[in-house]
Parts: C-alpha cells; structure tokens; sequence
C-alpha cells in the first residue's frame, strides 16, 4: 500500500457484482482503490451488493485503524440509466465528499441481453445493450465533468472491452457500445484536457469474472470450469486474467503515475491483442 490515491474521493459505478466463483471487476477495483487511500462512493443499483464492497473494503482495511480516518465508503443504489441516475450519484458524492477526483465507470450488460448477429439482433435488445453500456457512461461522465474539473487531480477510467477491436460476431450491440466508449473516452480527453482532467480506457480480455465466466457459461448451458478452460487457451499468456489486473491498471490510470497520460484505449489481455495483430 503505496498512497498513491491518498485524499482522493472516487466514485466507483458497478462497484457490486454478480454472484460468481471469483471477483468481480467494480469491487476488485473498489478494493485496490481504498488500499491506496482514496474515499469512496460505491455506486450500484443493487445497494446490497454495493454494501457488501463496503464490507468487504472494512473487513481488509479495517474502519478506525491507523490511518483509516480519512478514508471512507459510502455505498448508494442508483441505477444509472434512470434520468436521474447520473445526477443522484455525484450529489451523493458531493455531500459526503465535496468533491470528486476519480470517475471510474464499470458498468455493462453482455451475454442474456439479447444480442446477437446483426440479422437476428432486436430493437429492444439494442437499445437496452447501448443505453447500459453507452448512453449511462456518457451521461454519468456528462454530470461528473464539471465537478472533477474543480480537482487538481480529475481522471476518468472507463472499462471497455477487447470485443471493440475483435471478432464478436454474435455480440452486435455489445461491440458497438464497447467501440462507442473508446470514442467517447477519446472525446473526454480531447475535450476536459486544458482542465487538467485526464480520460483513459480499459479494454479487458478475458477476464475470470461472475460477468465473463460464469453467467457466460449459464447462459450457453455449458460447464463453468469447461468454458473457463477454453477461454484461457485462447490466452498467449496461458491463462485468463483475474479482476484484480483489470484493478491495477485503473489504478495505474486514475493515480499520478500516469499524469501525463490521457485519451488511451489500453488492453489488459493476456496478448490477446497483440494476437489479433
């Protein structure tokens, strides 16, 4: 534990998850963020799961230990496609806080939300795909901007996914909303740099996640372990990544190791990437 996000307040959407054999991408991240000092406001729409990241940072941390005074977490159920989702969350963060100095946006419906090839994709699974994934991250960045234009330190990390660059044939409107928040994060940089605020991306491969794995595997009636396996030697590395990797470099881009870098799309996969050429 280094401090490097010490005095820092940041807001962590998607900060609960699934149930699922391993952690999940938020809490993994929620987590790694408290560890280097930083405030938190945890955002889900399920507030148990939210509560429970909390517990979780509480339990390894410890509340009232040397040290833990400045640093707290406070868990808020919004839903961030609701019309007031985005505003709710940074007014929540502003009264506990008065500030916000990280946006770290992981949110984003995939496999059972009806997606699939272009001539089979319905309107409803479209729009519901892109305004989780898309439109709620453009608008929840929308409402944070002026706020982490106040900081000395404003970052914006928002996770992607490698299925923007790759094949995903039968993920239509997930790569569409994937590409679109590699654009968007790009505009935010161009856009909020002369305010100090930096915007980076993470395109994750295959990660070991309740979202990746195991809902993945329920949803092709497959074995959990059986899909994990393939997916892994689809690596180069021989392996798939755990969330705390995708943890680390948010933390790598929401910290000051990385104040001179902004407007990045970055794969954290294994080579998955570099494969793909």
């Amino acid at each position: 534990m280094t401090g490097r996000l010490a005095g820092r307040v940041a807001v962590v959407v998607g900060a609960g998850q699934t149930p699922g054999a391993n952690i999940g991408n938020g809490r993994a991240t929620a987590i790694t963020f408290a560890r280097e000092g930083a405030s938190l406001v945890l955002v889900d729409r399920d507030v148990g799961r939210a509560e429970d990241t909390a517990a979780a940072i509480a339990d390894e941390i410890g509340s009232g230990s040397a040290g833990r005074d400045a640093r707290a977490a406070v868990a808020v159920g919004v839903d961030i496609t609701d019309d007031d989702g985005p505003d709710r969350l940074v007014a929540v963060a502003l009264e506990a806080f008065g500030r916000i100095d990280v946006l770290h946006n992981n949110v984003g419906v995939g496999v059972g939300a009806g997606d699939g090839p272009p001539h089979h994709l319905s309107d409803d699974a479209y729009d519901r795909i892109m305004d989780v994934n898309l439109r709620s991250m453009w608008r929840t960045c929308r409402a944070a901007v002026p706020v982490l234009r106040d900081s000395e330190h404003g970052a914006i990390v928002n996770v992607s996914s490698l299925a923007a660059v790759a094949s995903a044939g039968n993920l239509t409107a997930y790569k569409l909303s994937k590409a679109g928040v590699n654009a968007l994060t790009q505009n935010l940089a161009l856009t909020n740099a002369k305010y100090g605020v930096r915007a980076n991306a993470i395109m994750p491969g295959f990660v070991d996640t309740p979202m990746g794995v195991d809902s993945a595997a329920e949803q092709l009636g497959v074995d959990r372990d059986e899909y994990a396996d393939r997916r892994a030697r689809m690596v180069p590395l021989g392996r798939q990544g755990s969330a705390w990797d995708v943890a680390n470099a948010a933390l790598f881009l929401a910290s000051d190791d990385a104040a001179w870098i902004t407007g990045v799309v970055l794969p954290v996969d294994g080579g998955q990437s570099s494969k793909l050429g």
